[in-house]
C-alpha cells in the first residue's frame, strides 16, 4: 500500500488510477450509460409524441449522448488532480493552470451542442414524417427551414457560450464587437446576405413548395431542398442544380406543379395546293380523333389559322387534366400518329414537299 501513497507531481498513485480507472470505465460503459439515459428521455418525449420510433432516436442521439457523459466524467476527473508549481508556467501571460480550466468547459460545451443538434434533427425528423401524410407541402417547406435555421442559431449560441467560458469575456462586449465585425462582413458578404434574406422572401411567400416542378431561366426541375442559401432543383438529366435563393426570388419562376390544366398544339402546314374539300375532309377527322380522347381532353379548337401562297396552316389546340407528365406525352404521341395517318390517306402534302424544279427561260426579242 505505501507504493500506492507514493506522491508524483502533488498526487498520489492511487489518484492517478482513480482518475485513470474512471476515465476508462466511462469509456468502456459509455454506450450502455448513453442508451440508458437515452431511453430516459426517450420515455418522457412518448409522454408528448407517441408515435416516436424509438430505434431512429437511440441512432441519432445515443453517440452524442455518450461522448458528452465521458467528457464530462474526465473533466470533473481531471479537476480533482492537483500538479506542482514546476508544471505551472505561461503562455501570452496566461497560466497553464488557467488554460486547462479553460479547456474542460469548452470540451463540454461543445459536447453539448452537437447534442443538441442532433436532437433537433430528430425532431425534424419525426415531423417531417407527419408533414408527408398530409396534402399540404407547405408544412414540408416549413420543417425543413425551421431545422436549418434552428441549428444555425444553436451554433452561434454554442459559440458564444465557449467564448464567455474560455476566454472570460462577457457575452455583450462580445456582441457588440460582433456587430461591427457583422456589418464589415455583412458588406463583405454582400451576396450571400442577400442568398439568406431570399430564402425567408421564398418561406413567406410561398411561390413553390418542395417537390414542385420549377422552370427558372433555363433550369427545370424537381425541388429537392429550399436552404437558407440556395433552391436545388434535381433537372430531367438526373443532375442536381443548386441555384442561389436571390435568382430564384428576382427571375420569374413558372410552377408548372401549379398548372391547372396541361396544354398541347399541332401545328399543320400543308401545301397550298390541298383542295378546300379535303380540307373540310381533314378538319372533320381532326375532330373525330380529338372526341376519341375525351376521356382525357377537356376541350379543343381545330381551325384553319391561315392561308398564304406558299401554305395553308391548320392549328390543332387542346388541353388535359393536370395528369402525369408521362401518360400525357403518351396521349400526345397517339394523337400526332392519328393525325399522320390521316394526312397520308388524304395525300395531303406539306408544304415545301413537292420535289419539281422548274426553269424558266426568258425569250430574246428578235
Amino acid at each position: 500500500m505505501d507504493f500506492l501513497d507514493s506522491i508524483y507531481f502533488n498526487n498520489t498513485i492511487r489518484s492517478y488510477l482513480l482518475v485513470a480507472g474512471t476515465i476508462l470505465l466511462a469509456l468502456l460503459v459509455k454506450k450502455y450509460l448513453s442508451r440508458y439515459v437515452v431511453s430516459l428521455v426517450y420515455k418522457l418525449a412518448t409522454r408528448i409524441w407517441s408515435t416516436l420510433h424509438k430505434k431512429n432516436f437511440l441512432d441519432l442521439v445515443v453517440e452524442p449522448m455518450g461522448w458528452f457523459l465521458v467528457i464530462v466524467i474526465a473533466v470533473f476527473a481531471l479537476d480533482k488532480l492537483q500538479f506542482r508549481d514546476a508544471l505551472d508556467f505561461e503562455i501570452y501571460g496566461h497560466s497553464s493552470r488557467d488554460i486547462l480550466s479553460r479547456i474542460g468547459p469548452g470540451f463540454i460545451i461543445a459536447s453539448f451542442i452537437r447534442l443538441v443538434l442532433r436532437i433537433i434533427d430528430f425532431i425534424a425528423s419525426v415531423l417531417e414524417e407527419k408533414a408527408i401524410l398530409t396534402i399540404d407541402k407547405r408544412d414540408d417547406q416549413l420543417i425543413v427551414f425551421f431545422r436549418d435555421f434552428l441549428k444555425v442559431i444553436v451554433g452561434i449560441i454554442g459559440v458564444l457560450l465557449i467564448i464567455k467560458a474560455c476566454f472570460h469575456q462577457p457575452i455583450g462586449n462580445v456582441l457588440t464587437g460582433l456587430s461591427i465585425v457583422g456589418a464589415a462582413l455583412a458588406l463583405a458578404a454582400k451576396e450571400s446576405l442577400e442568398n439568406l434574406i431570399a430564402s425567408f422572401i421564398i418561406f413567406f411567400d410561398k411561390p413553390f413548395f418542395t417537390g414542385d416542378v420549377v422552370k427558372v431561366n433555363t433550369v427545370t426541375g424537381t425541388v429537392e431542398r429550399i436552404g437558407l442559401r440556395s433552391t436545388r432543383i434535381r433537372t430531367a438529366d438526373k443532375t442536381l442544380v443548386t441555384v442561389p435563393n436571390k435568382q430564384m426570388v428576382d427571375s420569374v419562376v413558372d410552377n408548372w406543379s401549379l398548372r391547372t390544366e396541361k396544354r398541347a398544339e399541332i401545328k399543320l402546314e400543308l401545301s397550298s395546293k390541298v383542295p378546300a374539300a379535303t380540307l373540310q375532309q381533314i378538319t372533320a377527322a381532326l375532330k373525330k380523333i380529338i372526341d376519341s380522347h375525351k376521356d382525357q381532353i377537356i376541350s379543343a379548337d381545330i381551325f384553319v389559322k391561315d392561308i398564304s401562297r406558299n401554305a395553308i396552316v391548320i392549328t390543332i389546340e387542346y388541353f388535359t387534366n393536370d395528369i402525369a407528365i408521362k401518360e400525357f406525352f403518351q396521349l400526345k404521341e397517339n394523337i400526332n400518329l392519328q393525325v399522320k395517318q390521316l394526312l397520308e390517306d388524304n395525300n395531303a402534302e406539306f408544304a415545301g414537299d413537292s420535289s419539281n424544279i422548274i426553269i424558266r427561260e426568258e425569250g430574246k426579242e428578235s
